[in-house]
């Protein structure tokens, strides 16, 4: 007897479409994203920018899949629905209305849309103060006024209200998750000019080839370290006893486990300790206060102030994010109504203390390895003489987190078509059969 034969054709045609359409939405993305704004001489800003003490807001923001450095269509890029969405998910934390809200189906519409409308506020704000902060460089806007000041407001906010559009139309109607995967792009679309960087150092001889030898063979490392850590998890078992279910029907025990990973929280804590240290420099830039300049000269990276407050502030948040996104006392009662336990645990609070003991636990080597990641590229840089930043550990934890991630949607949706092409032919041999002995 034959095996059922499975449609592959159709399986392919279906995940062409979703990759060609996610393709061609990140293309459009980044195309928006080399379109300067009307109005703004780009060569002055980026100039000015380059040599002020809030380079490294401008850099973060670049990194993250933005251009304010050089005033494009998308300078804002997705940073405003992620700032959005950010605030909410700590809400849920913090208020119980938006966490009940958080668990029910209608409520998380509820609170998609609330996302958006605080995404459009955040985008207004934003740009009109980059549409002042740009009026203060000199000849970054030949004609500044309030006319230029409404062009750039609804230029950037459109922008980002486009970006918004597109990430959840990936989201729908590509794979994997729309707005990680824009910021995937543009980090890797970084790589090729990094590339062509690094070998015009090689050619003037700043940096020697070993040099670059070794820096390769660290990147390698680096990867291989973040991909190993990102689906490392401690399994906290289940047990789940046999139970009758009514009629003569009995649920079968059976054992499981719950996965605490050890990097939780992702990359937030990188992003959030990378955002409060680069604060007086921004601040000092804009105000031209003595104070914030000199503390902001003394968060020098590279130096030990900086370095230790760096990863003093990445282990803090660690604690902090995973706090708010894990959820243990919801876990301990959801495994109680269930009728499942830990081992030797007894249900209810004793199992949410278990947790939170585990999860103290697993964050610590979590956090230690994701400063050391964002600590390494400094180290590294001023080891070898090489004077770029180009490699960086919060992009190689963003590219490596939301490759796995797709790579197993794609997975995923390959499985399940298999699965609906050998229901299907099932279904056809059933009534061919019924149809001869009939």
């Amino acid at each position: 007897m034959s095996a059922p034969r499975v449609p592959s054709m159709a399986m392919d045609e279906e995940l062409k479409r979703k990759l060609l359409f996610t393709l061609v939405a990140l293309v459009i993305y980044r195309v928006g994203a080399h379109i300067a704004a009307p109005g703004v001489n780009v060569t002055a800003l980026a100039d000015f920018i380059r040599n002020s003490a809030a380079a490294g807001f401008f850099g973060l923001y670049d990194a993250l899949g933005g251009g304010l450095s050089r005033a494009t269509v998308f300078a804002l890029g997705i940073m405003p629905y992620i700032s959005a969405s950010i605030i909410f998910q700590l809400a849920g934390g913090v208020a119980p209305t938006i966490g009940k809200m958080q668990k029910d189906e209608e409520g998380k519409k509820q609170i998609t849309q609330w996302t958006r409308y605080l995404t459009v506020f955040i985008a207004l704000s934003q740009s009109y103060t980059f549409a002042l902060f740009t009026e203060s460089i000199p000849g970054a806007i030949p004609t500044p006024g309030f006319w230029s000041r409404i062009i750039m407001v609804v230029t950037l906010t459109t922008g980002a209200i486009f970006v918004m559009w597109l990430g959840e139309q990936i989201t729908e109607r590509g794979i994997g998750n729309g707005m990680s995967l824009l910021i995937t792009f543009s980090i890797l679309e970084r790589l090729w000019p990094g590339a062509l960087q690094l070998l015009q150092f090689v050619r003037g001889g700043v940096v020697s080839p070993i040099g670059v030898i070794v820096f390769l063979a660290i990147l390698v490392a680096v990867i291989g370290a973040v991909v190993g850590m990102t689906i490392a998890a401690r399994r906290i078992p289940i047990q789940i006893p046999r139970k009758v279910m009514g009629r003569g029907r009995i649920r079968e025990g059976q054992k499981t486990f719950i996965p605490i990973r050890l990097i939780t929280a992702g990359v937030m804590p990188i992003i959030f300790a990378q955002t409060i240290i680069i604060v007086p420099g921004t601040i000092a830039s804009f105000t031209k206060n003595p104070t914030l300049t000199e503390m902001a000269s003394f968060f020098t990276p590279g130096d030990l102030p900086y370095d230790l407050t760096f990863a003093v502030l990445i282990l803090v948040f660690s604690y902090f994010y995973t706090s708010i996104i894990f959820n243990s006392v919801d876990l301990a009662e959801n495994l109680k109504k269930q009728g499942g336990f830990i081992p030797g645990v007894k249900p209810g609070a004793s199992t949410a203390d278990y947790i939170d003991q585990v999860l103290a636990r697993v964050t610590l080597p979590g956090g230690l390895f994701l400063a050391g990641i964002a600590l390494l590229p400094i180290l590294v840089s001023r080891g070898l003489s090489i004077p770029t930043q180009g490699f960086g550990g919060t992009s190689v934890l963003i590219v490596v987190g939301v490759l796995l991630d797709t790579i197993a949607q794609i997975e995923q949706h390959r499985t399940l078509r298999k699965y609906d092409g050998f229901m299907k032919t099932g279904r056809v041999k059933f009534r061919g059969r019924q149809q001869r002995y009939m």
